[in-house]
């Protein structure tokens, strides 16, 4: 299953926005139905962030810190991007507005990158390990910033919702995973609350049903069977991590055209009978990009939700 025409087109202008230096002022929704289109937000005048961190020798290898105003110790979210794992469609500059939103907020924000499945490096292990290194890069730089990782949120769009879970999953996970799986971690950063955006939580049911990245793409991201026999979701798709023994709160719109709100229901009952606390979210005439736009209200309760697990609500 390929994504269908109209989300390629849609992605592509997406990614072409992403490269203008010089975005005119903010413009109003265009789509008949009312939803933000990708030029929408991506035209905008774009916010930059206070430093960039690099965790590795790669040009994708860096995470954008975005840091409030004062001298600290600030809470802080970890932020994953979407894009369909594929660098090609977004990198961690898609998150910009929302980051800038929750810095005006006073929250720090660890806003990583990593290499998709269309670039060398990426997919299996390399997206699953650059996530991790750049999460884990937090613990290393965090205190020289004042930034406090006791209560620490993770928050994904889209395929960054998985990536976000599945970090979240790595400490609980570590005797779950074959010791010979490159993924496994002998000391991961504890992440406390999970707050999943549109996401793709379950890798074996998007590979499975319609949704707008495909499921070839998935296939390039868990990689071939053939490695040394290996099952290719048992360390790679959150639910065969189960428990994750964290809160996991999934927010989806109902108009989402790329993303069916029916993966958050499905995987909100697999997890819970495995003993997780999940909750679901589907927040009414919202769709895929209103969950990155600050104004939105599909963005008001993911931002409730945020300050909860931080112990600001």
């Amino acid at each position: 299953m390929r994504p269908t025409l109209a989300l390629a087109a849609t992605l592509a202008l997406a990614a072409c926005a992403m490269t203008d230096p010089t975005p005119p002022a903010e413009p109003k929704p265009k789509a008949a139905d009312g939803l933000l289109t990708w030029p929408d937000l991506l035209t905008r005048d774009r916010p930059a962030e206070s430093t960039s961190i690099s965790y590795g020798p790669e040009a994708l290898q860096k995470v954008d810190l975005w840091l409030p105003k004062g001298k600290g110790p600030h809470p802080v979210v970890l932020m994953v991007h979407g894009g369909c794992w594929q660098t090609e469609i977004a990198d961690r500059r898609i998150m910009n507005w929302i980051a800038d939103d929750l810095r005006q907020r006073g929250i720090a924000v660890w806003n990583i990158d990593y290499r998709g499945v269309d670039r060398d490096g990426g997919g299996y292990p390399g997206t699953f390990l650059d996530a991790a290194a750049a999460a884990d890069a937090l613990r290393d730089h965090g205190p020289k910033h004042g930034l406090d990782i006791t209560n620490l949120v993770a928050t994904g769009h889209s395929a960054g919702g998985h990536l976000a879970l599945w970090l979240a999953a790595r400490p609980a996970a570590a005797s779950k995973i074959d010791p010979k799986s490159p993924l496994r971690a002998a000391n991961p950063l504890r992440i406390t609350r999970v707050v999943s955006l549109g996401g793709l939580p379950d890798l074996e049911q998007a590979r499975a049903e319609e949704q707008g990245c495909g499921s070839e793409v998935i296939d390039r991201l868990v990689g071939p069977p053939t490695l040394s026999s290996r099952e290719v979701y048992a360390d790679t798709s959150v639910p065969r991590l189960a428990p994750l023994g964290v809160p996991q709160i999934l927010v989806n719109g109902d108009k989402d055209r790329i993303i069916p709100t029916n993966f958050a229901g499905d995987y909100a009952a697999r997890m819970r009978a495995k003993g997780d606390e999940v909750i679901v979210h589907i927040v009414p005439n919202q769709g895929h990009i209103e969950l990155i736009a600050p104004e939105s209200a599909a963005w008001a309760v993911a931002v409730d939700e945020i300050e909860r697990g931080l112990g600001r609500r």
